[in-house]
């Protein structure tokens, strides 16, 4: 198992959602088991696709920039230091309202996959 990853040797990939993904901590890269842990970039102006998750968990944590969290029928203003828990089966995307980018850590328990994620538009 490895337990520490250095960022810029992560290359980042294109989410089912649109997104830019740095997977800091997965299970099928890692090793480790339980949950995975990412950073999502969504450039100035763009937003990422309305989705779900099936059977994942996921909490965002803004460590950069301000956006528009639709979560459910709800729509809230987010910014750095922010937190929103996302429970399973709730269609959910982000705005980035700003003008730099939009940085978040994204944990999922059981861990991110492509097959759990169900594009809702």
């Amino acid at each position: 198992m490895q337990f520490f990853t250095r960022y810029e040797e992560i290359e980042p990939y294109i989410t089912k959602d649109g997104s830019i993904i740095r997977e800091l901590m997965h299970p099928s890269i890692h090793g480790n088991s339980n949950q995975s842990l990412a950073e999502a970039t969504v450039p100035a102006g763009g937003k990422t696709l309305l989705h779900k998750h099936h059977l994942t968990e996921e909490i965002y944590h803004i460590t950069e920039g301000s956006g528009i969290m639709t979560l459910g029928s709800e729509e809230f203003e987010v910014k750095k230091g922010d937190t929103i828990c996302i429970s399973p089966g709730i269609p959910h995307r982000i705005q980035n309202t700003g003008n730099t980018l939009l940085k978040i850590l994204c944990c999922c328990a059981p861990a991110y996959s492509h097959e759990d994620t169900e594009l809702v538009e």
